[in-house]
């Protein structure tokens, strides 16, 4: 951390508590450590926690840094750190002179103390203790006593991210914005209006989906994106989200070892956390996932090789065989989320690694972002033996999604429309990233804007010795909404903010351009309220 630079306000520097409770402060302990957790994502945790069960009301000024950092037993830069991801993810924020707020996010759950696990995640059932300051998650409570929740219900909260709402910006780049006017609409409609009448009809029941949809999505697998499939390998979805959580809950438990990439999908992370098993982050590179980081003794390892989230980079030829060559050494499955290929910019997107190794990637997909949210279309592609469990574990803890849904996707899969959509799309998506890039490049001169060959938005890193809570204030301040790379990590990663450009018009495109040229002029050694946290003693 040294050199970096975060906002110093008068009370970061001073010491002060702003007029805080000592004997909140004097309550305050770490939580237990999570096993692989960094020391500055478990102060994070701590004081989330704090927040998230009322501990911490809205507007409560935190004391300074080094009165904060002696009573948690951490260094300063740790601290900083630390709240540098809550900052990210909603809840604080700082107030000039004044200090550094608490925040709370405006998606929250209501808040009381619950039982959480003492020690290790995985420590098993008989482990609960009543959660102590500084620890624990959230839970609504009718008459105001704790719930006695499950310990796959608390892993689950403690692992997701809040999105932080209600922020209201002249420019949104923030990612995940919905892009109907590239959504096919009318070929959608139409074939829903014709499949319409069928859904009434008796037919027989497939723990899979429709056989037709499943051929229809095995035959443009194979033809467009190289996978090795058969109708018999695919079942219907709703979504990667519930792929991913039955996956979980069918090959993961405490005392097993999961990898992720780092940064990831937040909501993956969080979906293998929640069985208890350990979840281990990877780091990325410019050509994707550190193969020769993958530790030993795995059963899951979940990957984005064909356009890595967040950071866009595609998984080279060796390190594919490298990834296939450790799974297999290791009796693990690959999870492959090809979640962005179907928007692939510039060239044709690079085959799935299911192609590769049928045995062993089980490969997850969606229409969401190419055909339409609301469609909740998605499939995963398995080994048959692995679909034999699915389908029978699968009754106690989803649904199949709806056959309208399901046999409209096939005739816009057979028909073609699907296909001609996806040349307009990647059409007007490209010339949208081709407008943000040249007005970054314009505005931001010496800043290292590349254009991405898959997906919605830019991943922009950020030049020393720029923050991302510098970037996300100052852009705020302009009225441009930014997304955060830290909360997609587990540490360590260099920082970086992401830009989606596919929802917004050219004039939005170039005014975001120019006021983040603004925002970010001068850099922070020209700003007198910008600081080395490092040099303070």
């Amino acid at each position: 951390m040294a050199g970096t630079r975060i906002p110093l306000t008068a009370s970061a520097r001073d010491g002060a508590t702003g007029g805080l409770a000592d004997g909140w402060l004097d309550t305050l302990t770490l939580s237990d450590p999570h096993p692989g957790e960094t020391r500055h994502a478990l102060v994070a945790r701590t004081l989330r926690g704090a927040v998230t069960r009322g501990l911490l009301p809205e507007g409560t000024r935190l004391p300074g840094h080094r009165r904060l950092a002696q009573r948690l037993g951490v260094s300063r830069n740790t601290l900083v750190d630390a709240l540098t991801q809550l900052h990210a993810e909603g809840y604080v924020r700082p107030r000039g002179r004044s200090g550094t707020v608490i925040s709370v996010p405006v998606i929250s759950v209501p808040v009381i103390s619950v039982p959480v696990i003492s020690g290790p995640v995985n420590s098993g059932p008989g482990h609960a203790t009543t959660a102590h300051p500084g620890g624990g998650v959230t839970a609504p409570a009718p008459d105001g006593r704790p719930l006695p929740l499950s310990a796959w219900a608390i892993r689950a909260l403690e692992g997701q991210v809040e999105e932080v709402g209600g922020d209201r910006y002249a420019v949104d780049f923030r990612v995940g914005r919905p892009v109907p006017d590239l959504y096919p609409e009318a070929a959608w409609t139409q074939a829903l209006a014709r499949r319409a009448a069928q859904v009434t009809h008796p037919h027989p029941h497939d723990p899979l989906g429709p056989l037709e949809t499943r051929r229809a999505l095995a035959a443009y697998l194979n033809a467009q994106r190289g996978a090795r499939v058969t109708p018999d390998m695919v079942m219907l979805t709703g979504g990667t989200q519930s792929a991913l959580d039955a996956l979980a809950r069918v090959f993961l438990e405490p005392g097993r070892l999961a990898v992720v990439e780092d940064p990831t999908y937040a909501g993956a992370r969080a979906a293998l956390a929640a069985t208890g098993a350990d979840v281990t982050g990877v780091p990325v590179d410019d050509r994707g996932l550190r193969t020769d980081a993958l530790p030993p003794g795995a059963t899951l390892a979940y990957v984005t090789p064909g356009c890595q989230y967040p950071t866009a980079v595609s998984l080279g030829a060796d390190r594919r065989q490298a990834l296939i060559a450790w799974a297999a050494a290791a009796n693990a499955f690959i999870l492959e989320d090809d979640y962005a290929a179907d928007l692939h910019l510039t060239s044709r997107p690079p085959p799935v690694l299911q192609g590769l190794a049928p045995d062993r990637v089980i490969l997850l997909g969606s229409f969401s972002k190419s055909l339409a949210p609301v469609t909740r279309s998605g499939f995963l592609v398995a080994p048959p033996g692995v679909l034999r469990v699915l389908t029978g574990t699968r009754p106690l803890t989803d649904r199949l999604p709806g056959r309208l849904d399901a046999l409209a996707l096939a005739d816009v899969l057979a028909s073609g429309a699907y296909a001609r959509h996806l040349r307009r799309a990647r059409t007007a998506v490209f010339s949208r990233q081709e407008v943000l890039v040249g007005a970054l490049r314009t505005h931001l001169p010496g800043w290292p804007v590349l254009p991405v060959a898959s997906g919605l938005h830019l991943y922009l890193p950020l030049p020393p010795p720029w923050t991302e809570v510098d970037v996300l204030a100052r852009a705020a301040r302009q009225g441009v909404g930014l997304s955060p790379v830290a909360p997609l990590s587990q540490g360590g990663h260099p920082p970086a903010v992401l830009l989606g450009f596919a929802a917004l018009s050219t004039a939005e495109l170039t005014d975001g351009a120019a006021r983040l040229g603004t925002a970010l002029t001068p850099a922070p050694d020209a700003d007198p309220g910008y600081g080395v946290i490092s040099t303070l003693r």
